[in-house]
């Protein structure tokens, strides 16, 4: 195999590792997988849901997913992923479209997931992911005229 033809088929396989990446966290969420999401992160991993402080170390992000995700229900679809990659380091976003339950109410949501990942070991991980909604809102309330999440 040539060096270009090498060279793109390393880039392909790397961009596929990532988008699975962000596909094995929303799956891990379904699934209320709290361990399998933190698992996704580095060991000093950082998540930020915008709500409240970042949580920082994979261990602090599958105790906070244990409390959570038993709670309450939450059904993410991510799709529109882009990637910059950088050597062994790679930045990128993704849209989310999010259905939830909490609390007996049928929530919907939209957002963006801001990341960055790094290859440890020759695996891709979240070095870091910032979750920015746009709302989140009960179903039947609807989010026309909705600029900032509500929660």
């Amino acid at each position: 195999m040539n060096e270009d033809l090498a060279a793109s088929v390393g880039r392909l396989l790397d961009l596929e590792a990532i988008r699975d990446l962000a596909r094995a966290y929303a799956h891990c969420i379904w699934r209320r997988d709290a361990d399998g999401a933190a698992a996704l992160f580095t060991e000093s991993g950082v998540m930020d849901t915008g709500d409240r402080p970042a949580l920082v170390g994979r261990v602090a992000i599958r105790d906070a997913y244990r409390a959570i995700l038993p709670a309450a229900e939450f059904l993410p679809f991510v799709h529109d992923h882009r990637i910059t990659l950088d050597g062994d380091h790679a930045s990128g976003s993704c849209h989310l479209d999010l259905r939830a339950t909490q609390a007996g109410a049928s929530l919907i949501g939209a957002g963006v997931y801001d990341d960055r990942y790094v290859r440890e070991s020759g695996v891709w991980k979240f070095e870091a992911r910032r979750l920015t909604l746009r709302f989140l809102v009960p179903l039947d309330e609807g989010w026309a005229g909705r600029g900032e999440a509500e929660r």
